[in-house]
């Protein structure tokens, strides 16, 4: 059976070749025997074969994801809503003082040095602070490293640590008598 086509006059002006077999063919058999036909259970098998495949390999990669994650998890999210309540507090604190917090961050073969300049919105420096500093991998928090600092005058501080390379989230804290006061986070590469 074909299919009709309309000439330019209007008129039908016979079947048109479409180029497609009209008919399936039949399989092979591989005996040699004759022909195989594709029945509905062969269609069937390798339909569920597919999706079989395609779910085993997602299943690996699900594995291989949840197995490596290093990342960072919410453990309570009511906990981290409270959290961030208390962080906003504190910005506010913070940007009330006015302070000039400024950290230079250098990495070469033997160290990363770490130096800190804190002053008051005058620029003089501020006294009697404690100083602690971190650096935080950006996927892997079992990478994160905190830097001892030393202070070696009023409202400068210094540490080392190993040498790093790549992206980091360096974070200051600034505290006095064991109150945060200052919190700066700033990401940062090392070569």
């Amino acid at each position: 059976m074909g299919i009709f086509a309309r000439s330019s006059l209007g008129a039908f002006s016979g079947k048109v070749d479409t180029g497609f077999p009209q008919k399936m063919r039949p399989l092979r058999d591989s005996s040699g025997d004759g022909p195989k036909e594709v029945t509905g259970r062969t269609v069937l098998v390798c339909l569920v074969a597919f999706f079989a495949v395609v779910a085993g390999v997602n299943a690996v990669m699900i594995r291989a994801a949840v197995s490596t994650f290093g990342g960072v998890e919410t453990e309570s999210a009511y906990q981290a809503g409270l959290a961030f309540a208390r962080e906003t507090a504190a910005v506010a604190a913070q940007d009330a003082l006015h302070w000039r917090v400024a950290g230079k961050i250098s990495a070469d073969a033997a160290a990363t040095r770490i130096e800190i300049a804190a002053d008051d919105a005058d620029g003089r420096p501020l006294a009697g602070l404690q100083a602690n500093a971190r650096l935080i991998h950006p996927t892997d928090r079992r990478a994160d490293r905190t830097v001892a600092l030393t202070e070696d005058a009023p409202g400068r501080f210094r540490g080392a640590d190993a040498p790093l390379a790549g992206q980091w989230a360096l974070v200051i804290e600034l505290s006095r008598d064991g109150t945060r006061v200052f919190r700066s986070k700033n990401r940062v590469l090392l070569h």
